[in-house]
C-alpha cells in the first residue's frame, strides 16, 4: 500500500549550490547523496520532519532533468509516494490502463523506483519508491507540511489522486477552484493554473519551523530575501533555492 509522500523533488543547476541553501541555510539533515546515471543527475535527500526533499541536478543538459531546466528553469519537478511493495504497485497500475514511464522499478536515490506518466496523473510528475529499510529520520527544526499544485481542472485532479494514491480529500471548493487532500499528514493542496503558471505544476513549498526568529536569522546572514507576514515568512526563489517556501510557526 501507499503509505506517505516520501519526497518533494526539487531541480537545480547546481547541486552543491543547492546544499548551500537547503542544508546549510535551512539545517534539513543531509540523508544520502549519490549519481544516479540511469537518470543523469546528482541527487541528495534531505529530511523534512516526516518527509524528505530531494533536490536533483543534471549531469548534461540533454537529460530529462536539464530539458526541464531548459524549459522551466530551476523548480518543484516531481512528487514520491512512498509504497511497501513497488513493484505491486506498478503491477497494479500497469493492470487498470495507467501509462507508466517505467514498466518496472529501477534503482534510483530513495530506493526502487518508478515514474507515472504525467498524462496519468493530471500533467503533474509523480514518482513511486520502496525504500531500502523503514524510514529513521532524525529530528528537525522545520518540517514538510504542504506542496502546493496547479492543475488544469481542480476536481479531476483531485479525483486522480485519491483514486491512485490513496490520498483523502479534507476540504474542497463547490465552485471547483480549491481542494485539499492528505496523506499521513501532510497536505497536497491544488488550484487552477494561473498566476504565472499556464501549465500543470508544483508550485510552493509549506514548511513549519519550531522558531521562525532563528529561520529569520539565518535567512539574513545570508542574504536569502524573505517577507514577513501574519501567516510567517515567505521566501522568494533564488538560485539553487527552485521555489517559493512559506514557513509557519509550528504548533
Amino acid at each position: 500500500m501507499i503509505t506517505r509522500i516520501h519526497h518533494v523533488a526539487v531541480a537545480v543547476r547546481d547541486l552543491e549550490a543547492a546544499l548551500g541553501f537547503w542544508r546549510d541555510t535551512l539545517e534539513l539533515p543531509l540523508l544520502h547523496s549519490a549519481d544516479v546515471p540511469d537518470q543523469g543527475v546528482r541527487a541528495a535527500l534531505l529530511a523534512c520532519g516526516s518527509a524528505e526533499v530531494e533536490v536533483i541536478a543534471p549531469t548534461s543538459p540533454d537529460t530529462g532533468v536539464g530539458r526541464f531546466l531548459a524549459s522551466r528553469g530551476e523548480g518543484l519537478h516531481h512528487l514520491c509516494f512512498e509504497s511497501d511493495d513497488v513493484v505491486r504497485e506498478v503491477r497494479r497500475f500497469i493492470g487498470t490502463g495507467v501509462d507508466m514511464v517505467d514498466g518496472k522499478p529501477r534503482q534510483g536515490l530513495a530506493g526502487k523506483v518508478a515514474f507515472v506518466q504525467p498524462r496519468a496523473s493530471e500533467k503533474l510528475l509523480v514518482e513511486l519508491a520502496t525504500p531500502p529499510a523503514p524510514a529513521s529520520l532524525p529530528e528537525t527544526s522545520l518540517a514538510l507540511a504542504a506542496v502546493h499544485a496547479k492543475v488544469g481542472g481542480v476536481e479531476a485532479a483531485a479525483q486522480r489522486f485519491r483514486d491512485l494514491f490513496g490520498m483523502r480529500q479534507s476540504i474542497a471548493a463547490e465552485d471547483g477552484s480549491f481542494a485539499q487532500l492528505s496523506l499521513a499528514g501532510l497536505i497536497l493542496q491544488l488550484t487552477p493554473i494561473g498566476g504565472g503558471f499556464p501549465k500543470p505544476a508544483l508550485t510552493v513549498l509549506r514548511l513549519r519551523a519550531r522558531s521562525l526568529p532563528a529561520l529569520a536569522r539565518r535567512l539574513k546572514e545570508r542574504d536569502v530575501p524573505f517577507v514577513e507576514n501574519a501567516v510567517g515568512l515567505v521566501v522568494a526563489p533564488g538560485p539553487g533555492q527552485g521555489a517559493p517556501l512559506i514557513v509557519e510557526p509550528a504548533g
